[in-house]
């Protein structure tokens, strides 16, 4: 890796989960320093604590002033983002079109949607002018939605739809940026499979894998990735 790619920073939102975890690690080894963003931190600093080239940062990334003031701080503090992963998540479904309630759909809209819409807005010209990687985790129900998961189909529709909207934007302006989307049925991780040792998970992509996909995508070609819906369900 030479000097300027290890200078490279990746900014990682919802760093606590599972995904999160595995990915900021896995950028740590090769060589990325990594802010890691969460809304507890506490749990931020059991997660990466102990780790070195991590940036710990709380914010609510459903506040708009909250993540400009975040993306102004990684730009003082590190000299701007060259990749932001979006793995801030959510369920919640019911058992048909009728139980899907307005409150519900106001969670899924707030936690999947929203953070996406004011982390990619506020971090798009620091990633446009590093030729950055924007990525963010789509399902399978965007494709196939039912009756009981509609609003959270619904809202990772949206997810893609912005997608792909923010990569035209990166495509128009001349840059060699990527917006992707990384499609799975659902994540499983060790814990989960300790949990329910007789359960397959079929079709499950593990945590370990999406942060592989993701932590590639620097390294692909632009043209390859802006855009495009990459496909990690396994099994």
């Amino acid at each position: 890796m030479s000097a300027a790619e290890a200078a490279r920073t990746a900014v990682v939102a919802g760093a606590t989960s599972a995904s999160g975890v595995a990915l900021t690690r896995l950028l740590v080894e090769a060589g990325y320093g990594v802010v890691a963003v969460g809304s507890d931190a506490g749990r931020l600093d059991a997660a990466f604590g102990v780790l070195d080239g991590v940036d710990r940062q709380v914010c609510d990334l459903t506040d708009e002033s909250a993540v400009t003031a975040l993306a102004e701080r990684v730009r003082a503090d590190h000299g701007g983002a060259h990749a932001l992963f979006h793995l801030v998540g959510g369920w919640r479904g019911g058992r048909g079109i009728t139980t899907q309630t307005t409150s519900d759909y106001d969670a899924l809209h707030r936690s999947v949607f929203l953070t996406l819409f004011n982390t990619s807005r506020a971090f798009y010209d620091q990633l446009a002018a590093r030729d950055g990687r924007l990525a963010a985790v789509s399902a399978t129900a965007v494709a196939a939605p039912t009756a009981g998961n509609a609003s959270y189909a619904a809202v990772k529709a949206s997810v893609d739809a912005w997608l792909q909207a923010v990569a035209d934007g990166f495509a128009k302006d001349g840059t060699s940026a990527a917006a992707t989307a990384v499609v799975v049925k659902a994540l499983v991780d060790d814990a989960m499979r300790a949990q329910q040792p007789e359960r397959t998970f079929p079709g499950f992509t593990h945590v370990d894998e999406l942060a592989r996909i993701l932590a590639s995508l620097p390294g692909r070609p632009a043209p390859e990735i802006n855009g495009a819906r990459i496909d990690a369900v396994r099994g």
